[in-house]
């Protein structure tokens, strides 16, 4: 499942040299047989198309196994996070600012529904730091 850094690196049509690795490890983990997740349907799909990463996703996805799909957030997703942000908080480790729900317990509440399907489920990130205190997470580069 992918975290924003990597989605950002991912949509950004440029030729540097972080978005480029980064599409060519993911056209490599598809050609490998895995799933990439996107947390946001409508988000995900926008950077894909944006960045011109569309096209050379459906020529892997020809060649790959399963593909890249997308996990709507859905209500239970919520719910499973607000519980994750209260037990951060409650073992004094919070992962954002007291009033606010952040992304990365989001994240991993979606993440831990994938992982009661395929418990190889990792979060692909830019920062692990605190995606780790809940799910396994590693940065691209380390995958």
């Amino acid at each position: 499942m992918l975290d924003s850094g990597p989605l950002g690196l991912l949509s950004n049509p440029g030729p540097a040299a972080e978005p480029r690795d980064i599409r060519e490890w993911a056209l490599h983990t598809l050609d490998e047989g895995a799933t990439i997740v996107g947390p946001r349907s409508p988000t995900m799909k926008c950077a894909a198309s944006s960045s011109g990463w569309q096209a050379e996703r459906d020529q892997a996805a020809g060649r790959a196994r399963h593909g890249f799909t997308y996990d709507p957030l859905r209500t239970s997703h919520f719910r499973r996070a607000a519980a994750l942000w209260a037990e951060a908080r409650n073992r004094g480790v919070p992962t954002a600012h007291d009033a606010a729900l952040d992304g990365d317990v989001i994240l991993a509440a979606q993440a831990l529904g994938l992982m009661t399907g395929d418990p190889e489920t990792v979060v692909v990130t830019t920062n692990p730091k605190h995606l780790t205190i809940f799910v396994p997470a590693l940065r691209w580069r380390d995958l």
